[in-house]
């Protein structure tokens, strides 16, 4: 399986994604810049986080129009997996392929410290090698976190199964009902602040992450294509 790191101006943790899924998982991984057209040769995205554009405006409000953004909603489209944390989360939201919105830290402070995370659907092609309700430590890093939908976007999330991870204990932006990453109601698209990429190795404290990783290529692996 080949993944593409989509990479814009100001992404700073697109090494920590390359590393992840080339380094530690095993997997064929290339950097692709925002300027490309194409994502011809890849089975999977990954949109790392960091600040795109400087956050101006709004985060990921301008890497959303980037030349690269029309092709990961075409290859969304198709039922490929795509992956965004922290500022990735915030692009997809603002380019459709997620609802909700990420608004300023109710602290209105930059959070950075390693949370608990409830695996609240582990049926999804990210989350299999989970376990139902399993706890896990996965750190966050961000100033604008806080998830935010209407009451009808968030009963038809909580109907769908589309959260995927609440915080367990401390929520630390004020995210609505606790949700720290959810995913598109084809099942294929996901976003969560918490960032995976950071936590597969025990050197840094946890290697919960590496299991979303793992969950992604041994669920294409099932469906019959070659990794």
């Amino acid at each position: 399986m080949k993944f593409a790191v989509i990479v814009f101006p100001g992404s700073n943790c697109d090494l920590d994604m390359l590393w992840a899924v080339k380094e530690i998982l095993g997997a064929e991984a290339e950097y692709v810049p925002h300027t490309a057209r194409s994502l011809d040769g890849f089975d999977g995205v990954l949109i790392p986080g960091g600040f795109s554009y400087g956050d101006y405006l709004r985060c990921g409000a301008i890497a959303r129009f980037s030349e690269i953004i029309q092709e990961v909603i075409r290859f969304a489209e198709e039922g490929k997996p795509v992956f965004g944390t922290c500022n990735g989360f915030q692009i997809l939201t603002e380019a459709g392929l997620l609802p909700g919105a990420l608004l300023r830290n109710d602290s209105l402070h930059f959070v950075c410290k390693t949370t608990t995370l409830n695996v609240v659907n582990n049926q999804t092609m990210f989350t299999t090698a989970y376990e139902k309700d399993e706890q896990i430590r996965i750190p966050v890093a961000h100033g604008e976190g806080r998830y935010y939908c209407d009451e009808a976007t968030l009963k038809s999330l909580q109907e769908n199964n589309q959260i995927v991870f609440t915080y367990a204990q401390e929520n630390p932006n004020g995210s609505v009902e606790n949700i720290a990453g959810i995913i598109n109601e084809k099942g294929n698209v996901l976003g969560m602040m918490p960032h995976p990429e950071r936590a597969v190795e025990e050197l840094l404290g946890s290697a919960d992450g590496l299991r979303f990783f793992k969950s992604i290529v041994e669920n294409y692996r099932k469906a019959g294509v070659q990794v």
